[in-house]
């Protein structure tokens, strides 16, 4: 396995709003940091139901992992963070649209904030490489 380690950027997703990449590849690895539901054209964050904040969360995630290479198919590993666990049925909901077949492991854990003040964070590990 390499050593070494390079940085994923892309415009399609937000940038990172604070001293962290948008995502690190290493070996056949791709940790990416959480999402959290900006649109990545304005920077601000996406109003409407937690269904859409997550979705633009996972939108956001796919383009890191797009620019990374890889894809959602190829996550193994993803942490949802909750800002209220009421909203884990509609968060679970999307995110079972977007995972569909053989879904990653996953843990979810509501916190007492996230960034922006925003309602859920999504971080994942995927397999680098392969089909995107």
């Amino acid at each position: 396995m390499s050593t070494e380690r390079s940085v994923v950027r892309t415009d399609s997703a937000p940038g990172a709003i604070g001293p962290y990449s948008q995502a690190i590849s290493t070996g056949d690895l791709v940790f990416c940091s959480g999402q959290i539901p900006l649109d990545p054209a304005t920077g601000q964050v996406v109003e409407g139901s937690i269904a859409d904040q997550t979705r633009r969360v996972l939108d956001n995630l796919s383009a890191v992992l797009t620019a990374a290479g890889t894809s959602l198919d190829r996550v193994v590993k993803t942490t949802i963070f909750l800002a209220d666990m009421n909203d884990f049925a509609a968060v679970n909901g999307v995110y079972g649209e977007y995972f569909t077949d053989e879904p990653p492991a996953r843990s979810t854990v509501q916190v007492a904030r996230l960034p922006r003040d925003v309602r859920v964070e999504i971080e994942a590990i995927a397999l680098g490489g392969g089909k995107t």
